[in-house]
């Protein structure tokens, strides 16, 4: 997923995970539901320990954890219960919010951008 394939207005919802993580397992099939029920949003499912070109340093101490971004602004970076409706008002709520940001705002938007550089991404659905 390049910079030049990302609209400067497009949403980006990232569910950060591990494969060992049992939750992270459950969680996959409401995230893919949850691609479908917002369209209008690009979702991707990022294995932090196989990519760790671009999670980097990132410290994820609870599974899952998401990034939320638009264009290339960070609006949320944490961890979710793993339940399709908690994600899922968040996703509703935050094209509401101009002021969201991320409690870390430098390290969601250094995850973010190492993300709209990677070429080779695969989007969960769309």
């Amino acid at each position: 997923m390049t910079q030049k394939n990302t609209k400067a207005d497009e949403w980006l919802v990232v569910c950060l995970c591990a494969a060992w993580c049992g939750t992270c397992k459950q969680y996959q099939q409401s995230f893919e539901a949850l691609a479908a029920q917002f369209p209008q949003m690009r979702f991707v499912w990022l294995d932090v320990e196989d990519r760790d070109d671009v999670a980097g340093d990132l410290e994820i101490e609870t599974f899952p954890s998401i990034l939320v971004g638009q264009g290339s602004q960070a609006k949320f970076l944490g961890p979710v219960l793993p339940q399709t409706g908690v994600l899922a008002r968040m996703l509703q709520s935050l094209p509401q919010d101009a002021a969201a940001r991320p409690a870390d705002v430098q390290e969601a938007q250094d995850l973010l951008q190492r993300l709209l550089r990677a070429d080779d991404l695969q989007e969960v659905l769309r």
